[in-house]
């Protein structure tokens, strides 16, 4: 007669099997010690099937508990960037043109006659919470001994020479230096034994348009797989800020070139530009995972940077752009024509699978407010006017780039922010 099925005959029954079934105790052992070795890995892809991590800025970091360089975080339900621009003539700017001699003569707006000053004095309020302040004495002690490079293109380059600006005050004479070999820009803190760099590569790949200083190409082509072209060159970087994006709107599509520019017969092809800049970021994030140490590194990448080229984006008169704006956009869901949602799409796609955390800094929005804050017509020019130019000043206004001090100060609070207090 069949015994009654009781959980202790049960129980006996599992052992006798679990006893003839060696492998079984193989498998299990083996299971645990990936889950201890790769655990983080595990924590990679259970981050990544959660449908509630649905903000890019959040995706990459929620992953790791702690990130180098945090000495705190930001609270919960904060987003910083989400907010309002609030008039601030007590703590604007956070220095004087005059003062910083390494802004390039392409940013120095009051030097070319800009007559105000009006968009020195806006400071970013996030939603329910406050930016914190920026600690100059507490970055550069933090850079001691250490390396901090921004990759991109001009508008980088922008970011890159305000975080000197907001620095070298700090440091004493003699004891600061900026040199410029090719395509790398290196303001050196002595004392302090740390550099802060700049490196030109518009596209991140590498490009028709590389060289730093004639790179003025309409017909732009890219080179699959070509990362290292560059990427050598950043090797040993302690603090990385990334961007690309203005090259990138050629129109909707791109050329990228399958073989080499040494190649007498190039093999080129055609793809839409989301998809060629899907392909840069891969090799992007590819990169970061060989080369940085997730341990005691950090990566940042710069959302897309508006312009303010159609004035009828914000209910100006057509034919008009940035020129003579002095005042900001107020509609809080305001959008340019010329910033590409596709292209948000893609960075979120392809960040939300990255294996190393990248902090992402969404200064689109905020940005697309700050119709007053660009060079215009108050810049060095690269070339000698024409009469038909000069009497028509909207014609060569510069509506892509941002006068320092101003807006990029406004970036490089927010990178502050997200090192510290992630």
């Amino acid at each position: 007669m069949k015994q009654p099925f009781t959980a202790s005959s049960s129980s006996s029954s599992l052992i006798r099997k679990a006893r003839l079934s060696p492998y079984l105790f193989t498998l299990l052992a083996f299971i645990v010690f990936v889950a201890i070795l790769y655990g983080e890995d595990f924590v990679c892809l259970l981050g990544q099937l959660d449908p509630n991590l649905d903000r890019l800025a959040t995706r990459s970091e929620k992953r790791w508990e702690k990130l180098p360089f945090s000495i705190g975080k930001t609270p919960d339900g904060c987003d910083l960037f989400s907010g309002r621009w609030v008039w601030d003539d007590s703590t604007r700017p956070l220095y004087e043109e005059s003062e910083c001699p390494y802004i390039q003569p392409q940013l120095t707006c009051q030097e070319h006659g800009r007559p105000d000053k009006d968009y020195q004095y806006w400071r970013w309020q996030p939603h329910g919470c406050d930016l914190p302040s920026f600690n100059a004495t507490l970055m550069l002690e933090t850079l001691r001994g250490k390396k901090m490079m921004f990759v991109g293109d001009s508008l980088n380059r922008g970011q890159y020479t305000s975080m000197v600006c907001l620095l070298h005050k700090l440091i004493p004479e003699g004891q600061k230096s900026m040199e410029t070999y090719d395509s790398l820009t290196v303001f050196t803190a002595k004392e302090y034994n740390a550099t802060i760099e700049f490196y030109w590569a518009p596209f991140l790949l590498e490009s028709n348009s590389d060289n730093a200083i004639v790179h003025r190409i309409s017909d732009r082509i890219v080179r699959r797989g070509s990362i290292n072209k560059h990427g050598k060159n950043w090797k040993g970087v302690d603090i990385m800020v990334f961007n690309t994006y203005l090259w990138w709107m050629t129109g909707l599509k791109m050329k990228v070139l399958q073989g080499s520019f040494e190649d007498e017969t190039k093999d080129i092809i055609e793809l839409s530009t989301e998809d060629a800049y899907r392909m840069a970021m891969k090799s992007m994030l590819r990169w970061v995972r060989k080369n940085m140490d997730r341990k005691k590194t950090r990566v940042f990448f710069t959302s897309m940077s508006p312009s303010h080229a159609k004035s009828i984006d914000w209910g100006g008169e057509a034919g008009l752009n940035c020129f003579n704006e002095t005042t900001l956009i107020t509609n809080a869901t305001y959008w340019g024509s010329d910033c590409r949602r596709s292209i948000m799409e893609v960075i979120g796609d392809v960040f939300s699978k990255s294996k190393f955390p990248i902090t992402f800094l969404n200064i689109t929005q905020l940005s697309n407010y700050r119709k007053d804050a660009h060079t215009s017509i108050h810049k060095r020019q690269w070339n000698p006017l024409t009469p038909e130019q000069i009497a028509n000043p909207v014609s060569y206004a510069d509506c892509v780039h941002w006068c320092l001090p101003g807006l990029q100060d406004t970036w490089n609070e927010l990178l502050y922010a997200k090192l510290f207090y992630p």
